[in-house]
């Protein structure tokens, strides 16, 4: 089980300089110093710092989790274009394809390594296996995917973004448990509603 070390807080540290420093915004350019949500509300320290990455320093979750520090998190990044996620990967576990409408991604690995990859407009695949303290660029609106491929060591990346609230959208929940029809779905996959259905139990929550 592997937590953030010193090595990778410092890494950490680097990065986050770096967002700051060369991230191009894709959110409107603030005309204030600072927004505060809800509008009225007190700024002070308290309102500039986020605690909620706190988990992801001391405890390693049994399935992929990210950790969010967005907009909607995190409410003084409102109009700061900037975001961030700690990811971790339990061995074996997936980050499955999705897009980020929004914001391109930019991903540090600093614990373990990760197959990663896009696809672009015309269909072609860009992969690469990262190891500790490698980077990679997942364009804006692309789907990608990240995946612990070690079936015995966990792994964790920092995913940092030009937008204060990026979006997700991933795709298998988004196809098949969004409400699109079994006849729609079978007919896009060309195969039939039965295979759809089990596809859809598949991705189904347990239930309570």
């Amino acid at each position: 089980m592997a937590f953030l070390s010193t090595k990778s807080v410092t890494l950490l540290f680097f990065f986050i300089l770096g967002i700051f420093s060369t991230a191009e915004s894709g959110d409107p350019d603030p005309i204030v110093d600072y927004l505060t949500f809800p509008l009225g509300a007190t700024a002070n320290g308290t309102f500039f710092t986020f605690t909620g990455l706190r988990s992801a320093f001391t405890e390693f979750p049994p399935n992929f989790k990210p950790t969010k520090a967005t907009f909607v998190e995190f409410p003084a990044l409102l109009s700061q274009s900037v975001s961030m996620a700690i990811l971790q990967y339990p061995a074996g576990s997936l980050n499955p394809p999705h897009t980020h409408p929004r914001s391109a991604e930019l991903l540090l690995v600093v614990s373990g390594s990760l197959q990663v990859g896009f696809v672009d407009t015309t269909n072609q695949l860009f992969n690469q296996t990262l190891q500790l303290g490698d980077m990679f660029l997942f364009p804006k609106g692309l789907v990608h995917f990240q995946f612990n491929a070690d079936p015995r060591n966990s792994a964790t990346a920092i995913a940092a973004f030009a937008s204060a609230n990026p979006g997700t959208v991933s795709l298998p929940p988004t196809v098949f448990t969004s409400g699109i029809s079994d006849e729609v779905l079978a007919q896009a996959f060309k195969t039939d509603v039965v295979v759809i259905q089990s596809i859809k139990a598949g991705l189904a929550p347990p239930p309570s």
